[in-house]
């Protein structure tokens, strides 16, 4: 997801370049205005952090785009193209790294695993399925 800091900054064709350009299938594209309860449901795991109001917050500030990649190992390289939650301690040439300053408005979010990343596609696409497509690049990234 691209959150409302990297929405506001023009940052969409940038960070959707960068997956694309790692060769994975984007499958799901979507701008919203999030929800309360989405938003309360997306970070469940947070809410008991004292930061957690303030993140709610953020996160209806504005609009996201939320994104669902397809590929080999994406959910591990997502993580690794994204960089770390701080973006002070985020490699160049990451998309935090490059682009973000503080933890506060890190530009993106990335699911942490594949069944977070299934229910986070639940949670953010619900009612609206996957687009099945064949990359014909494919043959040229994967054996």
């Amino acid at each position: 997801m691209i959150k409302p800091d990297g929405v506001q900054r023009g940052l969409v064709g940038e960070i959707i370049s960068r997956f694309e350009k790692k060769g994975f299938k984007l499958v799901q594209l979507k701008m919203m205005k999030v929800t309360k309860e989405v938003a309360e449901e997306h970070y469940k795991d947070l809410k008991d952090k004292p930061f957690f109001p303030d993140l709610i917050g953020y996160i209806l500030s504005g609009p996201v785009v939320g994104m669902v990649w397809e590929g080999q190992g994406v959910v591990k390289a997502a993580r690794k193209i994204i960089g770390a939650t701080n973006p002070l301690e985020a490699e160049p040439g990451t998309i935090r790294g490059d682009l973000a300053v503080q933890t506060g408005r890190n530009v993106v979010h990335g699911s942490d695993s594949p069944e977070n990343g299934e229910r986070e596609t639940a949670l953010w696409f619900a009612g609206h399925g996957i687009v099945e497509w064949e990359a014909h690049m494919k043959p040229w990234l994967v054996e």
